[in-house]
């Protein structure tokens, strides 16, 4: 299930009493903040959540996947996310720990 921005805004509203209009412009503001300091070329670190990068890709060779004509894809920028070590514990409460280096396989006899 995916969250948008209208349901974040109905649980600022119901869960933390927060005037409906408060909430909109709440929930707006953060967006917005967000959006302008990544657009300025700046990170963005939510402690306890993640952060949000900008990167630079160079320009490079790609095609055209209908027709396979070579093309130059411009340069360009891009966000990433890295989340925190405290949110990968919330989101994997439940998985067991991998061993580094992934799972091997076992050869049969």
């Amino acid at each position: 299930m995916t969250i948008t921005k209208a349901e974040l805004v109905n649980i600022l509203h119901e869960r933390y009493r927060f005037p409906m209009k408060e909430s909109v412009r709440a929930i707006e503001s953060l967006i917005e903040i967000i959006k302008g300091t990544l657009a300025d070329g700046e990170d963005v670190l939510i402690s306890g959540f993640g952060k949000f990068h900008v990167r630079e890709k160079k320009e490079r060779r790609g095609r055209n996947p209908q027709t396979g004509q070579e093309i130059t894809l411009d340069q360009r920028r891009v966000v990433t996310f890295k989340y925190s070590g405290r949110l990968r514990g919330k989101i994997n409460v439940d998985a067991s720990p991998q061993p580094k280096g992934g799972a091997k396989k076992r050869k049969q006899a």
